[in-house]
């Protein structure tokens, strides 16, 4: 039986997942004038970029720079992304950059080596010791991420126990310190979800936690990504991860293009959620103008749709549909 949520939450992370996928770093003005487009539109949370080795991923060496030059809307939660403790470190001595605390599981060795040079176990057993870190440093998580959690590029399929078993692990470490679950998210890092899987395994995962709330980081490589959302939604998922005009995508996944890696396009996405009468809080035509400075800025066109095409909202009005429509003898 379906049970579609009356609000979606959107957290965007196009401008992280997107320009880290370049193969050039653009001018640091450009990104943040598109940052601040995108406060502007009704978005909770805008993921900034994230504090890795700048060796590996040169594009995201200004970060926090970039951070510091964005114009802080107080109704946006700006967030950055680490993965060690020298990430950590830096977040940690910004004012108010230390606002995301993720817990994350790998599900293949080889994906976890090339991301974080650990093992899946090894990570997982580092887990523990950041949920203490972020208590005694005053963070409550916010999310715990698994990812590849339909397959692997570089390590293969993943089975559905070997996804619950994660979960089943995070879930254990805040029951034995009697902590209230934050979100599960499932993530399909290197787009191999389908549909039915979908369901399958959100309903999974909502068998070991019923009272967590559980979102969804999509990637639409193949194809799948709206279809995904949609058995998503219909699963009573209400949390999604979304890029900007689809860019994005993990440049350790090993994709073979990287224009097709990206996640779920966040106004596309945002425009089926309107049309099924689901609330977004978010003004989808300022979506749209952003996507378009986000094309303008990468200087190719990108991968979304409605961007391209507008929404309904013109042709609703009727100012366009003289020119819209093709009359027939």
């Amino acid at each position: 039986m379906s049970d579609f949520p009356k609000f979606v939450e959107f957290h965007e992370e196009g401008v992280r997942e997107g320009f880290q996928m370049e193969p050039v770093t653009y001018p640091r003005a450009q990104r943040a004038a598109l940052i601040d487009a995108l406060s502007e539109t009704g978005l909770r949370q805008i993921q900034v970029g994230s504090l890795v080795n700048p060796a590996k991923v040169p594009q995201m060496a200004d970060t926090l720079e970039l951070y510091a030059d964005i114009k802080k809307n107080p109704n946006v939660r700006y967030t950055l992304l680490w993965l060690n403790e020298s990430g950590y470190r830096r977040a940690r001595e910004v004012k108010g950059a230390f606002n995301h605390a993720p817990l994350m599981y790998y599900l293949t060795d080889a994906f976890a080596m090339r991301n974080n040079n650990r093992t899946a176990m090894e990570m997982r057993a580092e887990q523990e010791a950041w949920l203490d870190r972020y208590l005694a440093d005053g963070a409550f998580p916010q999310k715990v991420y698994v990812m590849t959690a339909w397959g692997c590029n570089l390590g293969g399929p993943v089975s559905q126990e070997t996804v619950v078993d994660a979960f089943r692990h995070a879930i254990g470490m805040f029951r034995d310190r009697k902590l209230p679950l934050p979100p599960l998210y499932l993530a399909d890092t290197m787009g191999w979800a389908s549909p039915e899987e979908v369901k399958r395994r959100i309903g999974a995962v909502r068998e070991l936690a019923p009272e967590a709330k559980i979102g969804l980081h999509l990637h639409d490589t193949r194809g799948l990504g709206g279809a995904n959302v949609y058995a998503a939604l219909s699963m009573g998922v209400s949390l999604l991860d979304g890029s900007i005009a689809g860019l994005g995508g993990c440049p350790f996944a090993g994709h073979k293009a990287r224009q097709t890696s990206g996640n779920v396009c966040t106004e596309d996405m945002v425009f089926m959620c309107h049309e099924m009468g689901i609330e977004t809080g978010i003004d989808l035509e300022k979506m749209i103008e952003a996507s378009r400075m986000a094309e303008e800025i990468i200087g190719r066109p990108l991968m979304g749709r409605v961007m391209h095409s507008g929404s309904l909202k013109a042709f609703r009005e009727g100012r366009q549909a003289d020119s819209a429509c093709v009359s027939v003898p």
